[in-house]
């Protein structure tokens, strides 16, 4: 198959069971902390998201379910009807101009201090902490990792009615579905993963037991959201946040089998290894997933436009999100469309700061030609 047809597969619209894609652009869930200290979703928020509307579906920042699922300085979240109105403003405007948009439902877990829960100690799978040097920025300073408290059996129903009603808030705020986040280190993984999860009762031991909480929780979204309206998010060749397990292969394989069974949006595959490898065994690709599970498949990190064409091209994928390239190409999808190139990478000092510098400050190829053509002419 030749680039060109390629190119024509990546931008042409994609039937989601009753939501049409306009193309197969995905804007990546990427945190960039400009929610605030009441992490409500406001102005400049909603400006990012509509300079990248073009996408043909955009997964919205990682968003916390409650407090007890907070692990970053001024990220979002879904938990207060004010957190819901701000969402919505964003929601309306997107589909003002003809986007669709999903919400990324978020527990960060052992990925936290004890800083953002008012000196209770992060919650996850097992006592075991994030054994890294950079540490972690909270709002009283960057500091260590600690070792979190493992949730006890009897609270884990309370986490799984906290997705459900993040569900819920995000169907008021007017979203056209949601995304489990189930990667990277953060709450589900951290279950689903032998590394971190030593538990053992009936969410941990086994690979079966490991799935579980995964399970409940998608049992309790799509009774609020019908299946095909609801995603996953999976990293199964990870390292971030000190991930990794010597059964991934096994323990992925059988989340995807379990997921197949539910006719999902998508499974959303993070298959790249631009963000490090754990180097435990052949890296799981998409056509890997491709053989256990029937929907849709994502995939993500590191992905050019070449490459992703070649990933639909030979059936491996049916999406692909973006995610470091849409920073500074807000309009990457007609510079994909036109052959325009990329902007530079944005500095990654300002990915989050507060203010929209390095955020809403990238200005599209057409725009920024014409500013050229004028200052050449001055």
């Amino acid at each position: 198959m030749n680039n060109e047809s390629a190119t024509k597969q990546l931008l042409e619209p994609f039937d989601m069971v009753d939501l049409t894609l306009n193309n197969r652009v995905v804007l990546a869930p990427l945190t960039r902390a400009r929610a605030g200290v009441k992490r409500i979703p406001n102005a400049l928020m909603a400006e990012y998201y509509l300079q990248r509307a073009s996408a043909g579906l955009i997964i919205s920042e990682a968003t916390s379910i409650s407090p007890q699922a907070i692990g970053w300085d001024q990220t979002p979240g879904i938990y207060t009807d004010e957190m819901v109105d701000g969402w919505r403003e964003i929601t309306e405007a997107i589909h003002a101009q003809g986007g669709l948009v999903f919400l990324q439902l978020w527990h960060c877990g052992r990925a936290s201090h004890s800083d953002f829960h008012n000196g209770e100690l992060p919650v996850s799978a097992s006592a075991i902490a994030i054994n890294s040097e950079d540490g972690i920025h909270t709002p009283l300073g960057k500091k260590s990792y600690e070792t979190p408290r493992a949730l006890e059996t009897e609270e884990i129903a309370q986490v799984v009615e906290d997705y459900r009603q993040a569900a819920a808030r995000a169907k008021e705020a007017g979203f056209d579905g949601v995304e489990i986040h189930a990667a990277n280190g953060y709450l589900l993984d951290q279950f689903l993963q032998s590394k971190t999860n030593q538990r053992t009762d009936g969410y941990g031991g086994s690979i079966e037991n490991r799935y579980r909480l995964l399970g409940e929780v998608v049992d309790a979204v799509t009774r609020v959201w019908p299946a095909n309206r609801v995603a996953v998010r999976i990293a199964p060749n990870g390292v971030f946040n000190n991930m990794g397990s010597p059964d991934f292969r096994e323990q992925f394989t059988f989340v995807a089998e379990q997921l197949n069974r539910y006719s999902l949006a998508y499974l959303h595959v993070v298959d790249g290894l631009s963000l490090w490898f754990h180097e435990l065994g052949e890296a799981m690709t998409l056509a890997e997933f491709r053989r256990v599970f029937d929907g849709p498949l994502m995939g993500n990190s590191g992905y050019t436009q070449e490459t992703a064409e070649a990933a639909i091209a030979q059936g491996d994928a049916d999406l692909i999100a973006f995610g470091r390239p849409f920073i500074s190409n807000p309009d990457l999808v007609e510079r994909f469309a036109n052959d325009w190139p990329l902007a530079e990478m944005a500095d990654m000092s300002v990915w989050y700061s507060s203010d929209e510098k390095g955020y809403t400050d990238f200005s599209a190829h057409q725009a920024s030609h014409r500013n050229n053509g004028l200052r050449a002419c001055a």
